[in-house]
């Protein structure tokens, strides 16, 4: 993550992206970093409690708990929002260094390389944890595995073809592509339109500017839920998370954005907690369950959309006022989030497997999967992963 202006030129002394010439920007966003490895250990404790809560996944304690479900839902509101939101962050300063055919080198070797050592390594343990513990197989994983490839998974079959949590780096690539001519046509020609004084980053109504697509793709996708609306990934339409991902781009390219971040940040916190409280009372009470579909679909939309801008906005906020520093722990963690984040479901998905038939109340468990799960993930990235020139490269490491 870079900042300050100066000419870019690549090695070979062309410019970066596409001509014309654009500004540099140097030097690294440490609170990006720091968030980055924030949000990661959040998405681990989140998939630590899903054995725990009413909706299915792959595994299932014997006992569920509400309380798990009020962390789920509230979780969901800002986690792969703030992955993507930061995702998009990391495309801007990318591009201001990069080739356009190096950026799309750089993310292939990062993304789809562990996208598919994933799929054929890391996925199939979870998908026969999940048809066993739901009596939809019986036997050893050496006879599952060549019914592994029998259909693709989420349409009744076994193949895995999104990695399972692997989704969200299948996902990214994709919006990566998608995205490039639109990113490269601001970072190009438009940069000092987002500079300028009268930026939207600039004006209240600039700041809340991003509610307005959000809001209307959660209207767009509540209204069709099983088809471009289906929110398997992580609790939000692909659409929508399109959205954050160019919204993360443009709120860097306009500083008025940064600043209104810090400068409001408790004001954010508190509207993020007060949306939260009143979505958490709409839900416990069912006060919109009595009115019709077409005036619930609006409501529920907008205080999502208003819900999840607020969080973002403090989240950010907060970083950037507390977490633009580095020190040797920073750049360690920031190294291992990719790795952490490949491993950290199948290898909650197998502990969890053998925990939940232990005789012990829910908060015992999950504290127990925590700490065995983050021992395990480490242990297999310190004494293993980073060590291993072939593994380095399969989870998506540059070299040693």
């Amino acid at each position: 993550m870079r900042s300050n202006d100066a000419p870019n030129r690549t090695a070979a002394g062309t410019a970066s992206v596409s001509t014309p010439a654009k500004p540099k920007i140097s030097g690294r966003r440490h609170d990006v970093d720091w968030l980055r490895v924030l949000a990661m250990g959040t998405i681990f404790l989140f998939h630590c409690a899903r054995p725990f809560d009413h909706d299915d996944w792959h595994v299932k304690n014997l006992v569920l708990s509400h309380g798990m479900d009020i962390f789920i839902v509230f979780t969901v509101q800002w986690i792969m929002p703030l992955f993507f939101i930061l995702s998009g962050i990391g495309a801007f300063y990318a591009l201001n260094h990069r080739t356009k055919g190096t950026y799309i080198r750089e993310r292939f070797f990062r993304l789809v390389v562990p996208l598919v050592f994933g799929i054929f390594a890391l996925a199939p343990p979870q998908v026969y944890i999940e048809r066993i513990s739901h009596n939809q197989f019986e036997g050893g994983f050496l006879s599952f595995l060549p019914h592994y490839f029998d259909g693709m998974y989420g349409f009744g079959g076994n193949f895995a073809w999104m990695g399972l949590h692997l989704w969200y780096i299948e996902m990214l690539f994709v919006f990566s592509l998608a995205t490039l001519p639109l990113f490269c046509a601001v970072l190009c020609r438009k940069l000092k339109f987002f500079r300028n004084a009268a930026s939207p980053g600039a004006t209240l109504g600039g700041i809340l500017l991003p509610v307005v697509p959000l809001f209307l793709m959660e209207l767009f996708v509540n209204t069709f839920p099983d088809s471009i609306g289906i929110r398997s990934f992580g609790g939000w339409s692909p659409l929508t998370y399109l959205v954050f991902f160019i919204t993360g781009f443009f709120i860097v390219s306009d500083g008025g954005f940064s600043r209104a971040f810090e400068r409001y940040r408790t004001v954010w916190l508190i509207m993020g907690i007060s949306t939260s409280v009143i979505g958490l009372v709409l839900i416990e009470t069912g006060v919109l369950n009595g009115l019709p579909r077409s005036a619930t679909l609006p409501i529920e939309a907008m205080l999502r959309a208003l819900n999840s801008w607020f969080w973002l906005m403090a989240i950010i906020g907060f970083g950037r006022r507390y977490l633009s520093f580095s020190n040797r722990a920073l750049t360690y963690l920031n190294r291992a989030v990719l790795p952490f984040y490949i491993l950290h479901q199948t290898v909650i998905v197998i502990i969890a497997f053998f925990l939940v038939g232990w005789d012990a109340p829910v908060p015992v468990k999950y504290a127990a999967l925590v700490a065995l799960s983050f021992v395990v993930i480490m242990a297999l990235y310190e004494g293993i992963v980073r060590r291993i020139g072939v593994l380095r490269f399969l989870f998506g490491m540059k070299k040693a």
